[in-house]
């Protein structure tokens, strides 16, 4: 019989925070939208690691990418005409960042320059990208959100083939957010943030998607926003309306709960570490990093060979 257990719960630590250099109070269009026209110094987002364990991380109100390096340093690598909602890195030289002003961009890590990857699908521009994800044959997957929630249920769930050939998988989501695949890349998960849920989406050989469905129902102010898998298969959801990160298993039970100790704005993770077992958490609001040690390694990121295109 399936019995409902109780799960651990413990804090995260400070790994490291924005240096005062950095901050510059601002009101910004992204916080008239974002912040209710709040004054801000910025939004971190985005983490991704690299092969020699720095981290990178966005900044999307001020269009900034910093790599913090395992000492916790900073290190501004670009700044540009944009909002940096997600990243990943396609090799230790180039990234790909999920951009909601522009679209999908490509940064080059060392030169710090960023140009254009794809910035509409038919002549119509997207609605905001957020996140992104991608599969071992080398297909990204990344989220339009926009501004949507359940008041316009219209949040899309993008495919971008090796070959250049764009799939909309999903046109009914509230708020897609982070995006994660299963080990064996079969499930797609979607955070639907105003849904306050995870959607499990399975991908079919044809190259469609079948019987989506709710893997995981939240609750509080904001619902999930970044996701990552571990080798378990294990979920891991960010979820800054009650600044905790849950940890479910595959039946969508959360087995611990990791407590942010710098505000509730936990929004988005990813594995590091040498043997990534650390899982590193950005809090927006303040501009912290946090993480927590855990007892199973991340899932190893897919990089793809060539990145999409024609």
């Amino acid at each position: 019989m399936f019995t409902l257990s109780p799960p651990a719960v413990r804090d995260t630590e400070v790994f490291t925070r924005l240096p005062d250099r950095f901050r510059r109070p601002a009101v910004t269009d992204w916080s008239r939208a974002n912040r209710g026209g709040a004054a801000i110094d910025s939004f971190l987002e985005a983490p991704a690691f690299d092969s020699a364990g720095n981290l990178y991380v966005g900044d999307i109100p001020f269009g900034r990418i910093f790599r913090i390096d395992p000492a916790g340093d900073w290190t501004l690598v670009a700044q540009y005409d944009g909002e940096p909602n997600g990243m990943k890195l396609v090799s230790d030289d180039e990234a790909v960042i999920a951009d909601y002003r522009n679209g999908l961009m490509l940064l080059d890590l060392r030169r710090g320059t960023v140009r254009p990857l794809l910035g509409h699908r038919n002549s119509e521009g997207f609605k905001g990208l957020n996140d992104l994800v991608f599969g071992a044959d080398g297909s990204l997957y990344f989220t339009d959100q926009g501004q949507t929630g359940l008041h316009d249920p219209t949040g899309r769930v993008y495919r971008l083939r090796s070959d250049g050939r764009l799939d909309l998988l999903l046109a009914n989501v509230p708020s897609p957010n982070g995006v994660a695949l299963s080990p064996d890349g079969k499930v797609l998960f979607v955070a639907a943030t105003r849904g306050n849920c995870v959607w499990r989406v399975p991908l079919m050989a044809d190259g469609g998607v079948a019987k989506v469905g709710q893997f995981f129902t939240s609750r509080g102010p904001s619902g999930p926003d970044g996701l990552a898998v571990d080798e378990a298969g294990r979920l891991l959801v960010a979820n800054p309306g009650l600044g905790v990160a849950w940890v479910l298993d595959a039946m969508a039970q959360p087995v611990e709960v990791l407590r942010s100790v710098a505000g509730a704005s936990l929004t988005n993770l990813a594995f590091g570490g040498v043997d990534r077992r650390t899982a590193y958490f950005t809090e927006s609001v303040t501009g912290t990093v946090l993480r927590a040690r855990l007892d199973t390694p991340g899932l190893a990121l897919a990089r793809p060979v060539r990145l999409p295109g024609p």
